[in-house]
């Protein structure tokens, strides 16, 4: 890709955390200009990453590394992690830095980055892309392509720091996204965080009636597969998550108990259930064509 003056300021990239987000970035800004370094606590990760060429160093602890004005960190821990960590950046980094993070939910994040010194320049992000199993073992260079990948301005957003991680985003197949931070955790509650919480009750459901009933998992085919998917995402990171933003998903969560109520009132209704059916994959089949159509989803950048 061509590089413009605001991306050459960048002299190194500092990922912490090199799961399957942090590990995914890394691969895939690897054969770009920049030096990448990685952070990350446990010794494995860390081994892994430098012995493939990932990474051209790496580090333990963020405060192990020097950090320049002109490095770009990004953060790719659990929520309540980058939470941590934005609040030592000023003693870690007293020159200053740029910061992206790319945490699940923004309204915290990005009022812990409002208060950062003058001296930083950070942005909140979220690419809106995963798997169910995490690890740098599971990361790919491919992960974010084709993706959306959403961005929240903060009090603390400049002009270059937005123009870094744009192309950065490009340059790793993503499309960057701007909205704002209440919007944002509204709208993923709805559609990432309570499927999750839903995937997670069925595959409780389903673990207690197989004490009585064990053949259950042999007979378990691709539509309970397909469904309780998100039930094998990393709890620590989905805890973090819910509790982040667990005031919206908690008006999600009764939205939702509303609705089983009212399916366990359709069930002696035949014409009632086959409308709402129809209704729901109707619903699905717009999804569907909306997705296949996301080249023209608004960037606002």
């Amino acid at each position: 890709m061509a590089y413009n003056v605001a991306v050459m300021l960048v002299d190194r990239i500092i990922i912490v955390g090199l799961g399957l987000m942090g590990g995914s970035l890394a691969r895939a800004l690897r054969n770009e200009v920049f030096t990448i370094i990685g952070v990350d606590s446990d010794l494995e990760t860390r081994q892994t990453a430098i012995a493939s060429g990932v990474v051209a160093a790496v580090a333990d602890d963020l405060a192990a590394v020097i950090i320049r004005p002109t490095d770009l960190v990004i953060l790719a821990t659990p929520v309540r992690t980058i939470l941590a960590q934005i609040a030592a950046l000023p003693t870690v980094a007293p020159r200053g830095c740029m910061v992206l993070d790319l945490g699940s939910t923004k309204t915290e994040i990005c009022a812990a980055m409002d208060g950062l010194p003058e001296s930083f320049q950070a942005i909140g992000g979220h690419p809106m892309c995963g798997r169910e199993v995490g690890g740098f073992a599971n990361s790919s260079a491919d992960l974010f392509r084709g993706q959306n990948f959403l961005l929240v301005e903060t009090g603390r957003t400049t002009p270059t720091v937005r123009r870094v991680v744009v192309q950065l985003i490009q340059a790793a197949g993503a499309q960057p996204v701007l909205i704002d931070a209440a919007r944002h955790d509204a709208v993923v509650a709805a559609v990432s965080h309570v499927p999750y919480l839903a995937a997670a009750l069925l595959m409780q459901q389903a673990a207690e009636t197989a004490v009585t009933t064990p053949e259950i998992w042999n007979i378990a085919a691709s539509g309970f597969r397909d469904t309780s998917r998100l039930a094998g995402s990393n709890p620590t990171m989905m805890r973090d998550i819910v509790l982040t933003n667990r005031d919206v998903i908690a008006e999600q969560l009764l939205v939702y108990r509303g609705h089983l109520d009212a399916l366990l009132a359709m069930l002696d209704d035949a014409d009632r259930l086959a409308a709402w059916m129809q209704q729901q994959q109707e619903a699905h089949a717009a999804y569907r064509s909306l997705k296949a159509n996301n080249a023209d989803f608004t960037t606002n950048l």
